[in-house]
């Protein structure tokens, strides 16, 4: 059954995973556009050459080493499916968008949501970027546990 059916992406679909090494460097763009459509915005907007495409219809790579964490590709993904990740002082961050009202607020607890919607744990909102200053999509950056980084893409406040 193929990701159009199912309406999310299996381990299987997703692309290798940047090293633990690199994570705890700073943070990277993660790319789970599996499609081959035409949509370029990513590259377009890197000016690290981090993003490759070797025409408008591929699916978009991230060089790990070269991915300077700017979120410039986040920023402008129209499909939503750029997530930025980070390991730092033994806990585990991702920048993810977030179109649900209400926003959260910085030092809110979340229930951390995998691609399939089940909970899968708890994290803790540490940064925002209101929609306004980013064509209508916040970006929020969530703490948790590192284990976690690659299964949490979405979040619902606390007690909501």
């Amino acid at each position: 059954m193929s990701f159009l059916v199912r309406g999310y992406l299996e381990e299987k679909e997703l692309p290798p995973r940047p090293s633990k090494e690199r994570l705890k460097k700073k943070s990277v763009a993660y790319i789970e556009c599996p499609q081959e459509i035409p949509c370029s915005p990513c590259f377009e907007s890197c000016k690290y050459d981090a993003i490759l495409m070797e025409n408008i219809n591929d699916v978009p790579i991230v060089d790990y080493e070269k991915c300077t964490g700017c979120m410039k590709c986040i920023r402008v993904c129209p499909g939503l499916a750029i997530f930025m990740l980070r390991f730092r002082n033994g806990k585990g961050y991702v920048t993810m968008p977030h179109e649900f009202l209400p926003y959260p607020k910085k030092g809110q607890k979340v229930i951390l949501l995998n691609r399939r919607g089940e909970e899968i744990g708890e994290g803790t909102v540490t940064w925002i970027l209101p929609p306004e200053r980013n064509d209508k999509t916040a970006l929020v950056t969530v703490e948790m546990d590192p284990e976690l980084i690659f299964e949490a893409r979405a979040f619902r406040i606390k007690g909501e």
